[in-house]
């Protein structure tokens, strides 16, 4: 009988065997890509990986130029993970996209705005006035919540498509009169004597942001989503112990001083993991309470037309396994 030998794969390489190898060799397995726009409140994933956190994980973080082209990477696959507001979360799982809610990154508190031109000091003045603002639903949704306030219609004023990488440009150019926008972008606009009319503020809790997997990822790769959960949260601890270091970290990536970072952050929350727990876990007070609200908001406003099952929508074991 034929008895095959098991040879050392260095013995292989000597030999010149290298058709061999190919069985010494680990199987590679892609990374996984974890997309974000430049919002401040996803800093502490970049600030994870600036600071180490990440080393070792087989982890890509990608960044992109706007909500947009978030929302279409992961819709065609090309990301397996991303970080999206709870509306774009609903929207997505009402196209049929195989994603799950897993954890909440940060709740706006102010850091969404819509800013008008120095001449214009109330939103009922914004009627016939050109608005910029993002075509998805974070956009729309801040853009009617602010028109309710105000009294107006859609029909009062004249919408400009804009993503977010060309808000400063175009209100430099005066292609428009005022933005509904986000930091950094809220930043600059407020530094060039910006007004800012309406708030996430005066919406409190309704701006959540979430990471978002694919079924795939889940399926695949639970320990490197993980270890994403867990180096975001040692990002906030980090931050927590030594903020102006963590401003300055932050403060390149932005586009935007030191300070500027500071006030950003002041304008979100940032829950950590015990927090999460509660938020994911309570029916009650929690998540999928919030959600079925902006559910009833989304619809009400023709935002939502076929209600995803919320139920399914938001996994909470990653939050009730993770390290207080």
């Amino acid at each position: 009988m034929l008895r095959l030998l098991r040879l050392p794969c260095s013995l292989l390489a000597v030999l010149g065997l290298t058709w061999l190898l190919a069985g010494c060799s680990p199987r590679y397995q892609p990374p996984l890509t974890l997309g974000t726009n430049t919002w401040i409140g996803y800093e502490p994933l970049y600030l994870a990986r600036e600071l180490g956190y990440y080393d070792g994980a087989n982890l890509r973080l990608v960044e992109l130029a706007s909500t947009t082209q978030t929302l279409d990477a992961l819709r065609i696959g090309t990301l397996d993970m991303a970080a999206v507001t709870l509306d774009e979360a609903l929207l997505l799982a009402q196209e049929g996209q195989p994603i799950s809610v897993l954890w909440v990154l940060n709740i706006s508190a102010g850091a969404d705005a819509l800013i008008a031109k120095p001449a214009i000091t109330a939103l009922a003045q914004l009627r016939g006035k050109r608005i910029g603002v993002e075509q998805t639903a974070t956009g729309a949704y801040m853009l009617d919540a602010a028109l309710q306030q105000a009294g107006l219609q859609v029909q009062d004023i004249t919408i400009v498509p804009l993503p977010l990488d060309e808000h400063f440009s175009a209100w430099q150019a005066n292609a428009i009169d005022a933005v509904v926008t986000f930091d950094p972008a809220r930043q600059k606009l407020l530094h060039t004597g910006g007004l800012e009319l309406f708030t996430s503020q005066d919406i409190p809790g309704q701006i959540v942001n979430v990471l978002v997997a694919r079924q795939s990822a889940l399926d695949c790769c639970r320990p490197q989503i993980a270890q994403v959960i867990a180096g975001q949260q040692r990002a906030l601890q980090y931050l927590r112990q030594t903020p102006k270091q963590a401003w300055q970290h932050m403060a390149p990536r932005q586009g935007v001083a030191a300070e500027n970072v500071a006030d950003a952050l002041s304008g979100i929350e940032l829950p950590d993991a015990r927090m999460n727990r509660q938020l994911l876990t309570d029916p009650t007070t929690g998540l999928p309470a919030t959600t079925r609200q902006l559910v009833q908001t989304m619809q009400q406003n023709h935002l939502l037309h076929s209600p995803p099952d919320t139920a399914a929508l938001i996994r909470a074991d990653f939050a009730v396994e993770a390290a207080p």
